[in-house]
């Protein structure tokens, strides 16, 4: 049996929408020989987590030190057992299918690392709106994330990203950032490893005034600055190296094969 780990931090009285996340996650189809684990991490020590998730064996629970997403992110990944990996705000949704497609590319395309699809703004009001700079479906061109990203167009929402674990083990886990860990965890794949993009959903974002990119401290121009400060030199190292990652065929299955 083959495993894909959903990696989700939690702060204290950010579990609102924590149950409607797990309903989208237990609802999913997987293919046959596939299962989720959901790698749920607290930022912070107070343990709450235990009394707001359901039981459920799939459920992983972590506490520790308050620090960020970026943290408890990379703390869960300590945790993680699955051969894939993937991010799930506590406030988002996954979309019916959405594990399935991501699993099924990169089975079926042995040189993809890691793959990123489209997703829909949920509104207040119920409405879904999709995303302004999707790119077209398929094998990415090397540098659209770093192009987007400098020109201030990111091309997807980060926490889209399905990758082979060992490429996020490789590459040190989530930037230690205050914010768009995600962003950066994607540049630094795509600088060294191919991506793909789906065509259909593989988030629904939710849009409320609690959530930390609605925040004035997300778009602060110095932790912005910063964010290039730490991302810009491991990507100009990255390349000086001229090191790609190749993941492992993964079987239908899941298991990788050694033949």
């Amino acid at each position: 049996m083959s495993l894909i780990s959903i990696v989700t931090p939690v702060k204290e009285g950010g579990a609102e929408y924590l149950g409607e996340a797990y309903e989208s996650l237990a609802s999913q189809t997987l293919p046959p020989g596939w299962e989720w684990e959901w790698v749920v991490q607290e930022d912070g020590r107070s343990g709450f987590l235990s009394s707001v998730l359901p039981r459920d064996d799939r459920i992983s629970l972590g506490i520790g030190r308050q620090g960020g997403a970026a943290m408890a992110r990379t703390m869960a990944l300590g945790r993680v057992r699955g051969q894939l990996i993937r991010a799930l705000d506590a406030d988002d949704l996954l979309p019916s299918g959405a594990l399935r497609r991501a699993i099924v590319t990169l089975v079926e395309n042995p040189h993809i690392s890691w793959c990123v699809s489209a997703c829909l703004d949920l509104m207040p009001d119920g409405s879904l709106r999709p995303g302004p700079y999707d790119p077209p479906p398929g094998p990415l061109e090397d540098g659209v994330m770093l192009a987007g990203y400098q020109a201030a167009r990111f091309p997807v929402v980060g926490t889209t990203m399905t990758a082979h674990t060992d490429l996020v083990n490789a590459l040190g886990g989530w930037a230690a950032v205050p914010a768009s860990e995600d962003v950066a965890l994607l540049v630094l794949c795509e600088a060294v490893s191919q991506g793909w993009m789906l065509k259909e959903p593989g988030a629904i974002y939710r849009k409320h005034p609690r959530q930390s990119t609605a925040q004035p401290a997300h778009w602060d121009p110095d932790e912005r600055a910063a964010l290039e400060e730490v991302l810009m030199p491991r990507l100009d190292a990255l390349r000086s190296l001229g090191w790609r990652w190749n993941p492992s065929p993964l079987t239908p299955h899941g298991e990788y094969w050694n033949g």
